[in-house]
């Protein structure tokens, strides 16, 4: 079955290949294989670290791509990718030279609903502290993260949360405008 998944990607340490811009590109560029085709890929955007002060500013963008791999062969993928980039996984939400993350599975709630309320409604503080032993689908932070929806907007603004119902769009809309205008687009190149 061919499934569309939605990932994120983002950078705030220059890798072997080089800034962090060209980093996310190139991450993008190796995701796209026979088996897990790039339909649409943002424009890149610069973002403040998250959380606040965990180091410089990251360059984002979003990916929707269809696939007829499980959720755990393509998340496998993108962990290959982030450790051929350099990534080390040294310390949470530390800086990283390439993070790229499993948003959304076509209309998936992966492992299950309950599951995912349960990560869903973590405080901000045990979010930090705790790690799932298994993939939550869609991500239970994206309604909150700018980082995440602005770029998102560029290539599924309809596709809706499988749980909220909620379109990318009106997650967007609903965060606090000064979130959603310190992702800031960047200048088109001809390499973007």
């Amino acid at each position: 079955m061919v499934t569309k998944a939605l990932f994120a990607v983002g950078s705030n340490a220059p890798s072997h290949v080089g800034s962090s811009n060209v980093t996310v590109l190139s991450a993008i560029s190796a995701a796209n294989t026979e088996s897990l085709t790039i339909l649409a890929k943002s424009r890149l955007f610069e973002t403040p670290a998250f959380p606040a002060g965990a180091g410089p500013d990251f360059i984002n963008a979003a990916v929707v791509a269809e696939t007829t791999l499980s959720p755990e062969a393509v998340l496998a993928h993108l962990h290959k990718i982030e450790a051929d980039h350099g990534r080390v996984r040294d310390r949470r939400w530390g800086p990283r030279t390439l993070d790229l993350d499993l948003i959304g599975w076509g209309e998936a709630v992966r492992p299950d609903r309950p599951t995912w309320r349960r990560w869903a409604r973590l405080s901000p503080v045990s979010a930090a502290r705790e790690t799932p032993a298994e993939l939550i689908l869609p991500h239970p932070r994206l309604a909150e993260r700018a980082f995440v929806l602005v770029p998102l907007l560029d290539v599924a603004p309809d596709w809706c949360h499988p749980v909220t119902g909620r379109s990318v769009a009106q997650m967007a809309a609903a965060l606090p405008e000064a979130e959603r205008a310190a992702v800031k687009p960047l200048p088109l190149t001809e390499s973007s």
